[in-house]
């Protein structure tokens, strides 16, 4: 029962999607555990570009069976969207997509609510998505959301919509004024009709897999500094996207997780509002981006960049209990005179060497360097660690005497086959 959890080790967009879609190939099961529509998984894959947001990135290969756990919002209008575009692109959903029926759902209400939030928080914004995914979990916190099998039950559905709307009438009189509840009911039971067969009881359905010894591929999304419970609070996303999210949001027994693999970018990368102590404004900041494509997926902002940050990724591994590193976008490095990492910080004179939790002394935080040669080959062509260049080579082994980790996995490019799998080498 080999099971396998890909997680984001810093602040999302660490390219987990790519390493999803390279381990796949060797899966029979993909899950995915937590967030929602605000996440934008991006995938190179047979030259054809795709953007999910929702569905697991192993629906790109046939015959994989694809799981959307109970711990995803669910957006039933952009799911159906999500269906219906891969479905124009030739991707089959016959038997391969299964959605949990203790999911919750998005509703345009959620979404409202979440643009409105946002509004009153002016300056204090923190910097979402605006996709209903905060109000959604909170509704689920609350005890008051709405779950995917309930649009199976259109009275029970109705009732649910109306105690939302009731308990928050004031905050919604605008968007009631607007809308029509009633074609808003109509629309969430067709969509329910459509995805009726598709839904199950996934905590069952994954540990029967695991019991018939399939090997299983758990997704995460957003990353670990962005974690509700362990991230930079409150500039953070509304679930977990730790280890911890990986159990509660698939049903999965955390004895059965047989790997941890832990994805980060051989630079970093944040997108909203928070701080960020390894941020790079001038010149080099602005190479990388560009260089990297650093624009979100799900919203087509820019990403501030900045330095490897070692004494965060040591934090990300303490918690998550990593077994092994997948670092990314080594490539952009290259035709850079120099690279830094930062090692730790220092906030009021006195040396940190881990990610401190309270907002206030990471906005204080200075970062502290050490820096290494870059390189000025291109490496987007190299298959094998060995024919790395020199420079490259003591950037990731640095990195893995620091973190105290292997990196077993390194992207050199947005292709699946631009992978350096360092135990074939």
């Amino acid at each position: 029962m080999p099971s396998t959890v890909v997680l984001g080790a810093s602040w999302g967009d660490e390219g987990k999607a790519k390493i999803v879609d390279t381990l796949a190939e060797k899966m029979d099961v993909i899950v995915r555990f937590q967030g929602g529509c605000n996440a934008g998984h991006t995938v190179v894959h047979e030259d054809k570009k795709f953007v999910v947001h929702i569905i697991p990135v192993g629906i790109l290969h046939p015959q994989k069976i694809c799981i959307i756990g109970n711990g995803v919002v669910i957006n039933p209008y952009q799911l159906i969207a999500e269906i219906e575009d891969l479905q124009k692109q030739k991707i089959s959903f016959e038997n391969r997509l299964f959605i949990s029926s203790q999911a919750h759902i998005t509703l345009p209400i959620h979404t409202y609510l979440d643009e409105m939030n946002e509004k009153k928080r002016s300056k204090n914004a923190i910097g979402t998505t605006k996709s209903g995914i905060g109000p959604t979990y909170a509704e689920k916190s609350s005890r008051s959301g709405i779950r995917i099998s309930d649009l199976l039950d259109s009275k029970y559905l109705s009732a649910r919509i109306d105690n939302i709307i009731n308990s928050k009438k004031e905050l919604l009189s605008d968007w009631i004024d607007k809308n029509d509840v009633k074609k808003m009911k109509m629309d969430l039971i067709n969509i329910g009709k459509k995805i009726e067969k598709s839904i199950v009881d996934t905590p069952i359905l994954i540990n029967r897999f695991l019991d018939e010894n399939k090997d299983i591929l758990f997704e995460g999304a957003q990353g670990t500094l962005l974690d509700i419970d362990f991230g930079s609070y409150p500039f953070v996303t509304s679930s977990n996207a730790s280890i911890g999210g990986a159990i509660t949001g698939s049903g999965i027994n955390p004895k059965k997780i047989n790997k941890i693999i832990g994805v980060m970018k051989a630079y970093f990368t944040r997108v909203g509002n928070g701080p960020f102590p390894t941020e790079l404004k001038g010149k080099i900041g602005n190479f990388i981006r560009e260089k990297g494509q650093e624009f979100g997926a799900t919203t087509g902002r820019p990403r501030k960049c900045g330095w490897f940050d070692l004494a965060a990724t040591k934090y990300s591994s303490m918690i998550n209990g990593f077994d092994e590193i997948a670092l990314t976008k080594l490539d952009i490095y290259s035709g850079l005179k120099e690279i830094k990492i930062c090692t730790h910080y220092e906030i009021d004179g006195e040396k940190i060497d881990y990610f401190p939790n309270r907002i206030q002394q990471l906005e204080k935080a200075v970062p502290k360097f050490i820096s290494l040669p870059s390189w000025n080959e291109e490496i987007s062509d190299i298959r094998k660690y060995s024919n790395l260049p020199k420079n490259a080579k003591i950037f990731i082994e640095t990195l893995e005497k620091i973190i105290n980790l292997p990196i077993t996995i390194i992207s050199v490019g947005p292709e699946k086959n631009q992978t350096i799998f360092r135990n074939k080498n």
